[in-house]
């Protein structure tokens, strides 16, 4: 386990690496020169200007040095200052992160415990009509893309009945749960529909197995047969889905975020690219790279541990 830990580790920090890397490039290498758009109003371009503000974002230095005096700065807490806020990128992130991780969170309890539930049902009543809504229901919530579900959640629930507010994420605890209601619904539906058709589909393939049908012929609690044996070892891929599933969410929260007028990292980065403020758009990226990989790394830690075979052939390699 020690040794499956540590692998994953040195592998998030290579990708890590060639990742920073790779964004970095990406946005230098973006149509139009940088010191245009970090000099802003166009009758500041002087030739004293434009030396002034290549040496003092280093741009004069060869790409390699550049990178790795931004890469420096980044291992040391320093994300660099967004021209446009004027104010250091990582106390900007501070004010933005916690709205963008209280709605993941929301939408995180809403999928899996709605969708674990729906797929629970539709496998033991499978063939039936519950089975049957419950699939067609799902297939058809995963098919409308999740700004329109948005759009019509905020017509309905916001605009016609009053029950939520239309934007903004409140103050206080209670208050942004209250304002972070309908966001979290919107951003949980899709991924609502999709786990709990692989908690299905994976139930259905244990309720077929020997170990089950042998629990059965010894006459156990139905009840007890899926708790222990069915459920329960179908939990390894219903958790790696839920681990992916959030993982995309912490990158993939800026449509919900700009439908619902909230300051979070999603329409953060959206106003940073339309301002072409490189240093906030190369921060935002390199977190999203990061809480992908950290999410998928504790999914390789608590796999094992609900799978003991898994457990066993790590130890073994």
């Amino acid at each position: 386990m020690t040794a499956l830990l540590l692998r994953r580790l040195g592998a998030m920090v290579l990708t890590l690496a060639i990742s920073s890397f790779v964004i970095f490039v990406a946005i230098y290498a973006a149509p139009g020169d940088p010191v245009t758009f970090l000099i802003g109003n166009p009758e500041n371009i002087t030739p004293e200007r434009i030396a002034a503000v290549r040496a003092e974002y280093h741009l004069d230095q060869p790409l390699f040095v550049q990178y790795a005096l931004w890469a420096q700065g980044v291992l040391h807490g320093d994300l660099g200052t967004s021209f446009y806020y004027q104010q250091p990128v990582s106390e900007l992130l501070s004010t933005r992160l916690p709205v963008t991780l209280t709605l993941v969170g929301m939408a995180t309890v809403l999928f899996v415990v709605i969708g674990v539930s729906l797929g629970v049902l539709s496998a033991l009543g499978r063939g039936g009509k519950l089975d049957s809504f419950i699939t067609g229901g799902t297939t058809f919530v995963n098919s409308v893309p999740n700004f329109v579900v948005a759009l019509g959640l905020v017509s309905v629930f916001a605009v016609q009945l009053r029950w939520f507010p239309v934007a903004g994420e409140g103050a206080g605890f209670a208050e942004r749960l209250y304002h972070l209601t309908l966001p979290a619904v919107a951003l949980a539906l899709g991924s609502l529909a999709l786990i709990s058709r692989v908690t299905r589909q994976t139930m259905v393939e244990q309720q077929t197995l020997d170990h089950v049908e042998a629990a059965r012929s010894y006459g156990l609690d139905t009840r007890r047969i899926v708790s222990r044996h069915v459920l329960r070892n179908s939990l390894g891929p219903v958790v790696t889905m839920c681990g992916l599933t959030v993982a995309g969410m912490l990158a993939g929260t800026t449509v919900i975020e700009s439908v619902f007028g909230l300051s979070g990292v999603g329409s953060l980065l959206v106003e940073s690219i339309n301002t072409h403020d490189f240093a906030v758009v190369q921060a935002i990226m390199l977190y999203m790279v990061l809480a992908y990989m950290v999410v998928t790394i504790l999914v390789d830690v608590v796999y094992p541990l609900l799978d003991a075979r898994t457990l066993i052939r790590s130890d073994r390699s």
